[in-house]
């Protein structure tokens, strides 16, 4: 569909089945990749950036099978993949193209990565540089700290303390926690430089490691300590693995909860996540939304405000980067400006989100104001003011553009959605899904 019209809407209230975490997902997937032994993946996120890992851990080699109700199985390689040499395209998935790089960077082989045009203008020097601490020859194959890039063979010795930026984004140091343990003869101790930002993601690595059987011990916030290798097999398969709904997706769903009334019950995700952007659902909460949670759900019926709106909010966003964007919607329905801090990594994501929410959200009347790590949205003056832009809501080729603008539907106007179909990076039935419970 080259565009959708939706809305304009007044109720919602329903229930979602959440698609598997993303983030999760990608992880996963490399680390059951690299254990010993043969393991089911439940509720693996069926999506583009998915896909893009799984083609090519079968291009190295590997027998990925996927099977009915989102299950796929991996037959793990103890480390070292059978293809020595390839050609590998990554589309736009940061959560493969990164990890897998650092994990080929370990295997004495020769591996291209590449991606689609936005990927070679996403930021992968601070990685390629943690790696060439270690010993690893990468080639950058056209601009200079960008994909695609080209990994040479080559001898890797852990001689020093190995470090790496944290605040451009947190999947480079991902990355060395997950392919380092691999060459760990001894010790390896990774320190961040300067701010780590996105620190929950940080936690998921560090958990899903711990279920393969590699503990990090962190003995301060800048600090990583990965223990020697007690054999060649490094991780060790769990057998099976459930991987929890997507934390970032419930976002969409709970705010339209909290816009619409409700009671909108997600499903797959609850307060004892491991995700960072669990922390959306108490951001919501600030803002007055009327919240519920159990282990593996969270319902949002309304708001408590006696106004019947959210209020605007000011807050530090630096652990719900991808969440946040959902509040910068959200805040169109809100009473007084809500400001969001610590963003600038929005710009280096599947497009640049600060320019492009910003813009977007003035296509329909909100007043805004922006800059190079923050952005400050308030609602429309008066009903008078909403507008419904003939040419539509532009997406940028970024799933989240489209998802969060879908709640401008609740304003007083019917909203154009351009190229809703990139939703399919990491949830193709958002829409359908969307209309069930607004319909």
């Amino acid at each position: 569909m080259p565009d959708i019209s939706i809305g304009p809407f007044k109720r919602v209230q329903g229930s979602i089945v959440l698609p598997g975490s993303k983030s999760i997902s990608n992880r996963a997937l490399l680390l059951v990749a690299l254990s010993t032994g043969t393991t089911t993946l439940t509720n693996l996120l069926d999506a583009d950036d998915t896909q893009v890992m799984r083609s090519a851990l079968r291009q190295l080699g590997l027998t990925v099978t996927d099977q009915e109700n989102k299950v796929c199985v991996v037959e793990g390689c103890g480390g070292k993949f059978p293809v020595r040499e390839a050609d590998l395209f990554m589309g736009n998935a940061g959560t493969a193209i990164r990890p897998l790089a650092a994990a080929l960077a370990m295997q004495g082989g020769n591996y291209r990565l590449c991606g689609v045009a936005r990927m070679h203008e996403r930021p992968i020097r601070d990685l390629v540089d943690g790696l060439r601490q270690v010993g690893a020859k990468i080639e950058y194959k056209l601009q200079e700290g960008y994909p695609p890039i080209q990994i040479l063979a080559a001898d890797i010795q852990i001689k020093d303390v190995v470090k790496v930026r944290g605040d451009v984004s947190s999947q480079f140091l991902t990355a060395l926690l997950m392919a380092l343990p691999l060459v760990a003869n001894e010790p390896v101790r990774i320190e961040v430089i300067g701010e780590l930002i996105s620190r929950p993601y940080i936690d998921i690595t560090l958990k899903l490691m711990a279920r393969f059987g590699v503990n990090v011990a962190c003995p301060d916030l800048q600090s990583f300590l990965i223990p020697a290798k007690a054999s060649e097999v490094v991780y060790k398969s769990p057998g099976q693995l459930s991987v929890e709904g997507d934390a970032s997706s419930a976002s969409y769903f709970l705010a339209l909860g909290a816009i619409g009334g409700g009671p909108v019950k997600v499903l797959g995700v609850g307060r004892d996540s491991i995700q960072g952007d669990i922390a959306f659902a108490d951001a919501l909460a600030l803002m007055g939304a009327k919240i519920n949670a159990g282990e593996a759900w969270i319902e949002v019926s309304g708001v408590k405000n006696a106004n019947g709106k959210l209020n605007g909010i000011t807050i530090d966003c630096t652990e719900i980067p991808d969440a946040a964007m959902t509040l910068a919607v959200a805040a169109l329905f809100a009473e007084g400006p809500t400001r969001l801090n610590n963003i600038a990594s929005w710009r280096v994501k599947e497009t640049d989100r600060i320019a492009a929410m910003a813009k977007e959200l003035k296509k329909v009347g909100a007043i805004v104001e922006d800059g190079a790590d923050y952005i400050v949205v308030q609602a429309p003056a008066s009903l008078v003011d909403w507008k419904s832009p003939s040419e539509g809501i532009d997406t940028y080729d970024d799933h989240r553009m489209a998802m969060c603008f879908s709640l401008a539907a609740f304003g007083p106007n019917a909203l154009k959605i351009n190229d809703p179909n990139c939703v399919a990076k990491t949830f193709p039935t958002y829409f359908a899904e969307f209309a069930k419970v607004v319909g």
